[in-house]
């Protein structure tokens, strides 16, 4: 497996959808590179992080966070449809 096809198969690493010779192909590949040992940490952080935003909906926004950045988010979520 190469670092290209270790980004490929992450989501489905991270959900358990894995073949089992997939898995085990994808796991050899984190014991030699430890560039994509960080890059699957930093995608559970950012699972992690992203989670807790919207853990608490009802939550105030403190007045240290940049406008600029607040409406860059909003501009990006996805639009939910009724």
């Amino acid at each position: 497996m190469t670092c290209r096809t270790f980004n490929e198969f992450l989501i489905d690493y991270r959900s358990d959808g894995l073949a089992p010779d997939e898995q085990a192909r994808f796991e050899a590949h984190l014991i030699r590179c430890s560039h994509c040992v960080a890059s699957l940490r930093s995608y559970e952080e950012t699972i992690r992080l992203a989670e807790g935003a919207f853990s608490h909906p009802d939550e105030v926004m403190t007045e240290d966070i940049p406008h600029e950045l607040v409406q860059t988010i909003l501009t990006a979520r996805p639009r939910v449809r009724c």
